[in-house]
């Protein structure tokens, strides 16, 4: 099969909204330039929310509940640093309940205002996150 040809791979995800002063915490996982949302890919048999509650923990020491979490919603867009693969996110906000911390997998926090794209976000982030953001 031509490379042309190939049929993206799809990653179902969820991840978690943190805002502060108008501003919208984002990760930078190791070995990668774009900035996200703390999440990542639900295990075998979990809910989209409880995969949020997991690699929020994982990602930033916050333990939080299910019922912390309010949907913003869903959305598919391109991968921002695996080729050839889409995602398919559930996407939630919550309050920050403790100081986040990079563990596990992530390199580096930053917030970021809301009302700004930098160049260096996901485009989940950029394309769809930011605007529903906006929007409320």
């Amino acid at each position: 099969m031509a490379y042309r040809d190939r049929v993206p791979t799809t990653l179902t995800i969820s991840a978690v909204c943190f805002t502060s002063d108008d501003h919208l915490l984002t990760v930078r996982k190791r070995g990668t330039s774009r900035f996200m949302l703390p999440g990542g890919k639900l295990d075998r048999g979990e809910s989209p929310a409880q995969a949020a509650v997991r690699e929020v923990a994982e990602e930033l020491g916050i333990e939080l509940d299910e019922a912390d979490l309010v949907p913003l919603g869903t959305f598919r867009e391109e991968a921002a640093n695996e080729p050839d693969t889409h995602v398919d996110a559930t996407i939630f906000t919550a309050a920050l309940t403790g100081d986040p911390d990079a563990t596990g997998e992530i390199a580096e926090l930053r917030w970021t205002p809301i009302a700004a794209a930098p160049a260096d976000l996901a485009p989940l982030l950029a394309r769809h996150v930011l605007p529903a953001l906006r929007a409320r």
